[in-house]
């Protein structure tokens, strides 16, 4: 008996004890849950309110409660963890599947070229130790070449009306496409920078040698195969270029699988090329193994296609087999093989716009790899691993980039079936003018045009292309987008403002009141691999005058894409279209914009090594590109086609003032583009642009004496060769000329100060120009190592004129690091030897 009361005793100084396991009730762990589902981690207070007010939980201790949460949010973490290591352990087991699957490939692949190359020597020796004429030889070899190089064998004329045909086309387009995706029928590169890996957009290839452009690609998804067919077969939701797609008819098959006849135009890159159309036949169906399959090849004369031309401004081009095989992944998700092989009549268009429908990685990049980001994109976003901005939903955020994109796409294109027509030019061909009166196509059916303003006449757009080299696309958007000052043209003539005030969707950039204004950048949403980022941005103090006593903001809906150098073939592009404040899901946009394509090298010949008008280039012999003496063949790969197209709205009776507004305000960008791309150009890959030009203003030639002479007062020693104290502007020479990155900014201790001037190896170093440098922070370039530093000196710096400062990396404006080995600062004295400037030197820096 005593020893019965002893334990009960021990068993109730266990429970009271704090620091002892404690045995709770159903009803107790039920109540804690709903308090958990609600307050993960509560205060001491709420743990004790919780006690009070629920009367089960009276006899726990607070601190046994607080451990009851900690262990909880334990194990929550512990579940996740796990549940993450699964995820991480099926997505390698599937991949290191699909590597195995590609190193049986690769060694297919191997040993059918050891075999062909046996083959050949075989019939070379045969060859050679004949007693044949040397024409017998050369037919032997051309013919047996021949041979392999047309394996496919003629088919017969076929009719589409007829089913059976329709099938037989159809299961040849499933053996092809197999054996391009899984077999070794076209000889693939692995595409630079694309590592497979468990998180990566997959296993990249691009065709080498063989007839058209191809593009491969092996990835991993976490949607079932039905889930993934659906949204691949809706290309225009995801295939930017996709103007549109017709499903003519369909035909149900006895295995269960469906013929489709399709009609598919896509939009031209650029101002100066024709867009395309294809007539295809699409096959649907089931594989043995489970796995879902979609080929498409076009429909030839021979095997029942259309006879007829293609379509106004458009050009013919032709799908190779082509498609997706969808393989469900043990544990859920699926295998996705992509295969696009398309012959888009590259000699149709201008030698010098060739590359663009020559190049396997743009096709890569627009097309295959495309689809396998658009997937996954909304793989994360069922699962809710996408986080999203200002309360809008995926889905309407996808829409909004939908929009932008096809809006920029049919300004560039400008089809007659849009309502689009040509206006006359001004005598000189460099900018297009194109009219369009029907203002439903843009605003949408849902708004009552002629209501909101009466005297609406239309939309006109102003583009051009131009020519650029040596400078990467993904550097000159971000520089554009950085530093929309340093291209906008805010000389807009005023009249023409004031008659495009009354439209809040009319001017691309409007006329602020007397100097540039500055923007905020608010980010709205961003894709799984931030190859494309959505934004509002704010343009701050706008005014339309004469009418506007007060300045007010302008907001833009932007889509910026193609900001990584290290991609290969990604095309760049900026494009806006002015908002109102409200920003309805369904409001109106009418885009303008920058768009950059890379033009790939080719081995037949050199190309310029200057910007240029690209109309210069389209006919044979024209000016425009060097002798080939004088070309630097290195330089060729870092040609790039830019398109720029700007869309105003326009009143009936101000027709004709627009549309001279317009071409001026192009050509004023196109000239601003121009000197960005020969300012930001990097000089390690451009040696042919020369120096920057020097500042020759007398405040310049003053600033160069004062940082001089205070250097000089402060530390002792000389900034610049002896011989530079002559004085004119020899002293700002050497200054501009110095190979140490030199800056000043002014006198702030917050380290919040502008920047006012630099030499040009500071310009280089910021990736920026003097009019952009002024729009640049001393805090957004040092890192917080270095904003510390600074301000631990700065005290130093005012009384003793100079501090050295130690060895660290900075920010340039477009966000690449930079390191240096030394930094000095100094203050800089004016005539009167007041505090003018703060001046900063950086040594031996470099891009990392």
């Amino acid at each position: 008996m005593a020893l019965s009361m002893h334990r009960e005793s021990n068993s109730g100084n266990k429970q009271m004890d704090s620091g002892k396991y404690v045995r709770y009730t159903p009803e107790q762990v039920e109540a804690l849950e709903r308090v958990y589902s609600e307050c993960p981690k509560p205060s001491s207070l709420r743990r004790q309110q919780l006690i009070r007010e629920c009367p089960i939980l009276s006899n726990i201790e607070p601190k046994q409660i607080k451990v009851w949460f900690q262990n909880r949010r334990c194990r929550e973490k512990q579940r996740k963890e796990a549940s993450r290591l699964q995820t991480v352990n099926r997505k390698l087991t599937a991949m290191n599947k699909l590597l195995m699957e590609e190193n049986d490939r690769l060694q297919k692949q191997v040993s059918q070229l050891v075999y062909d190359n046996g083959y050949m020597r075989q019939q070379l020796h045969t060859v050679s130790t004949t007693a044949t004429t040397d024409a017998s030889c050369e037919s032997v070899v051309l013919s047996d070449q021949h041979q392999q190089q047309n394996p496919t064998p003629q088919h017969p004329q076929r009719d589409a009306n007829n089913p059976a045909s329709l099938l037989a086309i159809a299961e040849e387009t499933l053996a092809e496409f197999l054996s391009k995706a899984t077999g070794t029928a076209v000889d693939w590169v692995q595409m630079i920078g694309m590592k497979p890996g468990p998180d990566s957009i997959g296993i990249v290839a691009v065709s080498r040698n063989c007839s058209g452009v191809a593009a491969r690609a092996c990835g991993l998804v976490s949607l079932e195969p039905a889930k993934v067919a659906e949204i691949l077969k809706d290309r225009p939701s995801w295939f930017r270029d996709c103007r549109c797609l017709d499903v003519l008819s369909a035909i149900p098959t006895e295995n269960g699988g469906m013929i489709e006849l399709i009609y598919m135009q896509t939009y031209a890159p650029t101002t100066l090329a024709a867009a395309r159309d294809f007539w295809t036949l699409r096959y649907t169906s089931s594989l043995q193994d489970g796995s879902l399959v979609i080929c498409e090849r076009s429909l030839t004369t021979s095997t029942g296609g259309p006879t007829g031309p293609p379509a106004s401004c458009f050009v013919r081009a032709e799908m190779l087999p082509s498609g997706y095989l969808i393989r469900p992944c043990d544990g859920g998700g699926s295998i996705i093989h992509i295969v696009d092989h398309i012959d888009l009549d590259a000699w149709s268009v201008p030698e010098v716009l060739r590359p663009l429908y020559e190049s396997s990685k743009i096709l890569a990049q627009k097309t295959t790899v495309a689809a396998l980001r658009h997937i996954r994109q909304i793989a994360q976003e069922s699962s809710g691993e996408v986080q999203y901005s200002g309360g809008r939903q995926p889905a309407v955020l996808r829409t909004f980039s939908q929009r932008l994109c096809r809006g920029f796409n049919d300004a560039i294109n400008g089809f007659m079936d849009d309502g689009w027509s040509i206006m006359g030019s001004d005598g000189v061909e460099d900018v297009t003018i194109a009219i369009n009166s029907s203002p439903n196509k843009f605003l949408g059916s849902q708004y009552n045009t002629l209501a909101i303003l009466p005297s609406f006449g239309g939309v006109l757009c102003a583009k051009a292309s131009m020519l650029l080299q040596n400078v990467p696309p993904a550097l000159l958007v971000r520089f554009l987008r950085e530093h929309r000052s340093e291209w906008a043209d805010y000389g807009v003539d005023a009249y023409s403002s004031a008659c495009l005030k009354a439209s809040p969707y009319a001017v691309p950039c409007a006329r602020p009141s007397g100097f540039p204004s500055s923007q905020v950048i608010l980010p709205l949403a961003h894709t799984v691999e931030h190859e494309e980022f959505l934004e509002v941005v704010r343009l701050e103090g706008h005014a339309f005058p004469p009418e506007d006593a007060l300045s007010r903001d302008m907001y833009l809906l932007q889509l910026c894409s193609g900001l990584d150098e290290n991609v290969s073939g990604a095309c760049a592009q900026l494009v806006f279209a002015p908002i109102d404040e409200s920003f309805a899901d369904d409001a109106p946009l009418l885009p303008s914009g920058f768009r950059v394509i890379p033009l790939e090298p080719k081995s037949d010949g050199p190309t310029a090594t200057r910007t240029l008008d690209l109309a210069s280039a389209l006919e044979v012999g024209h000016g425009g590109a060097r002798p080939a003496g004088e070309a630097d063949l290195s330089n060729y790969n870092l040609r790039s086609v830019l398109t720029i197209a700007f869309q105003f709205s326009f009143e009936n009776h101000f027709r004709d003032n627009v549309a001279a507004m317009a071409r001026q305000y192009v050509r004023s960008v196109v000239g601003s583009v121009q000197r960005v791309a020969m300012a930001i150009a990097p000089s390690q890959i451009n040696p042919h642009l020369g120096p920057k030009p020097l500042p020759v203003s007398p405040e310049a030639l003053t600033l160069a004496q004062w940082i001089c002479r205070s250097y000089r007062s402060h530390t002792g020693g000389e900034l610049l060769r002896v011989d530079a104290q002559r004085g004119g502007d020899a002293i700002l020479k050497q200054l501009w000329h110095h190979a140490d990155a030199i800056m000043c900014c002014s006198v702030k201790s917050n380290a919040s100060a502008v920047f006012t001037f630099a030499n040009q190896a500071g310009l280089d170093m910021l990736e920026t120009t003097l009019v952009a440098l002024q729009d640049i922070l001393l805090d957004k370039i040092l890192d917080e190592a270095g904003r510390k530093t600074l301000l631990s000196e700065f005290s130093k710096i005012m009384q003793q004129g100079f501090a050295y400062l130690p060895a660290g990396i900075c920010i340039s404006s477009m966000g690449r690091p930079v390191s240096y080995e030394q930094a000095i600062a100094w203050k800089v004295l004016d005539g009167n030897d007041s505090n003018h400037c703060l001046a900063f030197m950086f040594s031996n820096w470099s891009f990392l």
